[in-house]
């Protein structure tokens, strides 16, 4: 199944729905989002759509409600967690400043203090 995320004109996700393989799969057996793009204009009118990958293989990360699309970086970005969380233009997901322990321990993100706090 392939899937694809509705954008607002702000280009945040607003849902991702599930479209047939069979949908987006032209004559020669390959798939083209233009074809998913035109189903779902045709389901809920004109607006934008945008295929994203359960498996992160194509722009960045799996769509998510509330997911930005960044056309510049044709990937999707979740929200900044936490201010002092800086964005990774590798993976596209944010990172906290310090490392999580690795420690085998339970901890929390504080902001307050930006570091993490042991959940005991």
């Amino acid at each position: 199944m392939a899937h694809f995320a509705i954008l607002d004109n702000l280009n945040k996700v607003t849902q991702v729905v599930v479209v047939n393989n069979n949908a987006i799969t032209d004559g020669e057996g390959v798939e083209q989002e233009q074809l998913g793009v035109n189903l779902l204009t045709g389901i809920y009118g004109s607006g934008n759509y945008k295929q994203t990958s359960i498996h992160s293989s194509f722009r960045k990360n799996y769509a998510g409600i509330g997911f930005t699309y960044d056309s510049t970086k044709d990937a999707f970005i979740a929200s900044q967690p936490y201010l002092s969380w800086v964005l990774n233009e590798d993976t596209y997901k944010y990172e906290a400043p310090t490392a999580y322990p690795d420690d085998g321990k339970a901890y929390i993100w504080n902001e307050d203090t930006t570091n993490w706090t042991e959940v005991v």
